[in-house]
Parts: C-alpha cells; structure tokens; sequence
C-alpha cells in the first residue's frame, strides 16, 4: 500500500482507541472489492446484462431435456459462483470480510436477501414455462416488463439513487424496446402458440415475482446498521433459490405446467454433460447479479438494476446471431429488431445520465 493512501491517526483521542481507528479503516481499505468511478460501475452493470441474457444458451444446448430438471444443477451453479466472488473480492485482506459480515448482519437482512433468492427462483421458473406456453412475444413484454417498473420503481423507493426523471425516462425506453422484442418475435409468423388465460397469468405472476427479489435485496444493502455487503447479499440469495428448489421444483416435477410429469431418477439418468451445462449456465447467471449489487454500491440499486434488465436485447442477439431464429423473417421483423437496439441504447444513455445529473 502507498505510504500516502495509509490511515492517518487521529492524535486527539488516546492511544486504545487510536488504534482502533487505524486497524478499522485498513480493514475498509482492503476488505472487499467495490467499483470507484462511475465508468467501473457501468462497465460491470453491462457486464451484468451480458450475463443475464446469456446463461439460458447453456439450457439450449440440451435439447430436448426438461427444464424442472436441468434447474437443479443451474441453482447449484448460481450458489457456488457466488461463494467463490464472497471468499475472493469480497473477503480481501486479512480476516474474512464475508464472514465478518454474515456475524454482525441482523436476521432482518438475512432473511429479506434469502427470500429474494426464493421468489426469484420461482419467477424463473414460471418465465420459462409462460415462454413455452405462450411464446416470446407475449411473455417479454408482459413478464420482463412488468419486472422491470416495478423493481426499478421499489427499489428507487427504498434507497432513492440518481435524477428520477432520467432514470424513469430510461425504463420507459428499456421497456417500450421489450415490447418491440415481443413484436419482432410475433412479425416472425411462428404458429403454434396460443394465448391462453393460464399462460397470460403465469406471466403475470412471473413479472410481479420477478420484479421483487431486487428491492428484497434492496433493504439489507441499504441498511445503515446489521446490513449485508453485495457479496453477502448475493450468497443469501443464491442460497434462498437454491432452498426454494427443494420446496418449488418437487412439486412442478409432479404437476409441469407444461409437458409430462418427470421423476427424480430422470434427473439421476441426466447425462453428465446436461449437469455441467446446468452449472455453468447458472455460474453465468449468479456472476452476473454479484456484478451487479457490487456496481449498485456506487452508483445505486435502482440504476444498476434497471441497466442490468436490457438482458432480452441480449437473449434477442443470441437468437439472431447464433440460433438464427429469425431466419427467413419478413423485413418488418428485422426492422423492429433494430429499433430495439437503437431504443435499448436510448434507455441506456438516458440511465447512466441520471446517476451524473444527481
């Protein structure tokens, strides 16, 4: 460390507690890693984005293998990626700042981190289904955006970050783009899929659930005393999707809300290369949101959350790019395809403004 960015003491206090000053602002300056300019912030808030829109590439590669079954593998991946970030970056310097932090955390925050990790996993889960049962174009637009308000909503509500007025402003383009998402998906003339009643509300339970773990994680972040670091948030969460798995997937094993029944031993007869591409999709998912809650202690949860919901336009690249979903389109599809883009890049202009117009 730099001789000039040492602690300096503060001789007006006795000798006891002058040391106590100097050893707690060492453990500070090497504790855990944070981001300490705006760019750094942004760069892993769409690092985030990358992560979010990429991890449901790794279930593709399955073909054909049941969703309820290759989420056990995908929940274990996303738990074990975050221990790996707490015990590295977030445990920098001496004794473990993690487990520091886990000790002088109220139950409180313990639990509101857990239980955003819980109602995420079901949010997850019912996504997937609602895309079965619906497709794309319905279930973006309703599930993402309804996700999208009102997470960027309660969280601005509880720990208020950035000019609101920018920062809405970009939501409404975040979210008109996720509504032309759903319409270059319907341009494509895919049949087969029907609005059903029960579809349309499984999309609507996925967008409220989903839009809740972020302010759930909100509070402890925020919190002034027993508050949990982002790496601690994020181990906390992990392990809440992956207790919810023991309490939610047993039970859509039994009753899918699409497809048949499947069994436990199905998963056991899973090929080895299926449970790695479970792990690693959600070790991509679960690095994403510890980049996110890291970057959201510099710029704000609201705004590294409302960033990190740009993930469709990301899924949307993948399917143009690598999966070709959109090959043999009409020229309508592919034109709204770039007004997503230019919208998502709108939204993003007018978020990352609202944190240097505070």
């Amino acid at each position: 460390m730099p001789v000039d960015s040492l602690p300096r003491a503060d001789y007006s206090l006795p000798l006891a507690p002058r040391r106590q000053v100097i050893a707690a602002e060492c453990v500070t300056q090497t504790s855990m890693y944070t981001p300490e300019t705006f760019t750094t912030a942004l760069i892993l808030t769409i690092v985030c984005t990358c992560c979010w829109g990429s991890w449901a590439n790794t279930f593709k590669l399955t073909r054909g293998y049941r969703f309820e079954l290759f989420y056990w593998d995908y929940a274990l991946g996303v738990f074990l990626v975050t221990l790996i970030f707490a015990f590295t970056l977030g445990s920098r310097g001496g004794d473990s700042s993690f487990i520091a932090n886990l000790h002088q955390a109220s139950t409180a925050s313990l639990l509101s981190a857990a239980a955003g990790g819980f109602i995420f996993n079901i949010a997850n889960v019912l996504l997937v289904a609602a895309i079965d049962m619906v497709g794309l174009a319905i279930a973006f637009p309703l599930a993402i955006g309804i996700a999208l308000v009102e997470g960027t909503v309660l969280s601005y509500a509880i720990h208020p970050a950035g000019n609101p007025q920018l920062l809405f402003a970009g939501v409404g383009c975040a979210l008109l783009a996720v509504v032309l998402i759903g319409l270059a998906y319907a341009a494509r003339g895919v049949a087969g899929q029907v609005a059903t009643r029960r579809g349309i509300v499984v999309c609507l339970v996925s967008g409220v659930l989903m839009g809740s773990w972020a302010p759930l994680l909100g509070r402890p972040l925020a919190a002034t005393s027993g508050g949990l670091t982002p790496y601690s948030a994020a181990v906390l969460m992990a392990f809440g999707a992956l207790l919810c798995c023991f309490v939610f997937n047993p039970f859509l094993m039994r009753r899918p809300l699409v497809g048949t029944p499947v069994k436990a031993t199905d998963y056991l007869r899973g090929p080895a290369g299926y449970h790695l591409l479970g792990i690693a999709g959600g070790c991509v998912w679960g690095a994403g949101t510890v980049l996110n809650l890291v970057a959201s202690a510099k710029v704000g949860l609201p705004i590294s959350y409302a960033i990190g919901q740009a993930a469709p336009l990301i899924a949307t690249l993948w399917g143009v790019l690598v999966w070709k979903e959109f090959r043999g389109a009409p020229g309508r599809s592919r034109v709204l395809l770039a007004a997503v883009i230019a919208t998502y890049a709108l939204a993003l202009a007018l978020i990352s403004s609202s944190y240097q117009a505070v």
